[in-house]
């Protein structure tokens, strides 16, 4: 894995956990974080998320582009089917990457011009499956497991997109922390994925088996207001450097979840922490939770 570009960021979000876990409650509650939690949300409903992000010096091996990256319509929905069960459908409407720089000539074949100022493609949909395995215990974490496959959505010559079929696993962990006060769970919510993911890349007899990771906490402030934070990314695993469109790339997120009219919004900073992330970013997004909407698995 590569080292950090930049020692700055880190600090500040290590200090800023620092804090999270001196404070008190978070729920499971996912965006503006993409580590995974433990938790299921109730069967029979739904979590419908959608949000926007902004991407500074992006970058796109595979294509040789370098860019500001806007993602519009970051789409989830999950759906609880059973008290241990939920799946989940993610993905990115639209990219749009104005560029900065350009490689001549391309690692492969692209439809946007020489000297093209912009492009844009539709991003890369995933469905996943979670499964709890056990709750936790006053020492023990809760557990559970994610599994998804990541499908060809996006066009590859237009830069932005790697076109492939993406398939991973992840161990999921978590515990939480704190005491109950004025008559609600006041706790820190801490939890953690590994896993590994099985890349494609533009050589049909090659694929990139990649190390996942992440680690996140979420803290209830009060009954409206959450603070979140994490580090997540993904680290090559092969000694002789990453094919295309593989490399490590891992980034640090720190915001908070605002919750009114039933609805829960979001916001959060990005920092990239490796050579081949983003140099920064934020992300807004709002999350609607819905009653029952069918007769859960039993």
């Amino acid at each position: 894995m590569k080292r950090l570009a930049r020692k700055t960021p880190i600090h500040i979000f290590i200090a800023a956990l620092f804090l999270l876990f001196c404070a008190t409650h978070a729920s499971a509650q996912q965006r503006p974080l993409i580590t995974e939690d433990v938790d299921i949300i109730p069967p029979g409903t739904m979590r419908i998320e959608a949000g926007i992000d902004f991407y500074q010096n992006a970058k796109f091996p595979l294509s040789g582009l370098t860019g500001d990256l806007t993602r519009v319509g970051v789409i989830g929905v999950n759906i609880g089917l059973s008290p241990n069960v939920e799946v989940q459908v993610d993905g990115v409407a639209q990219n749009f990457l104005s560029i900065n720089s350009m490689s001549v000539p391309s690692p492969i074949p692209l439809t946007v011009p020489l000297g093209a100022n912009s492009t844009n493609d539709t991003g890369d949909f995933t469905l996943s499956t979670k499964i709890k395995f056990r709750n936790e215990t006053a020492r023990g974490p809760s557990l559970g497991f994610r599994f998804g496959v990541q499908l060809p959505n996006s066009n590859q010559k237009r830069g932005i997109g790697s076109n492939q079929t993406n398939a991973y696993g992840m161990i999921l962990a978590g515990k939480k922390f704190g005491r109950q006060f004025d008559n609600q769970q006041r706790r820190v919510n801490l939890f953690g994925n590994l896993g590994i993911a099985i890349l494609g890349t533009t050589d049909p007899y090659i694929q990139n088996d990649v190390l996942l990771y992440g680690f996140g906490g979420i803290v209830r402030l009060n009954r409206q207001i959450n603070f979140a934070g994490e580090i997540n990314g993904r680290a090559n695993t092969r000694r002789n450097g990453a094919p295309l469109g593989t490399e490590s790339i891992s980034e640090a997120r720190l915001g908070v979840q605002v919750r009114a009219s039933g609805l829960r919004f979001d916001f959060a900073g990005i920092a990239g922490l490796t050579d081949f992330s983003p140099r920064s970013g934020v992300t807004f997004g709002v999350t609607y939770d819905t009653p029952p909407v069918f007769v859960p698995v039993k």
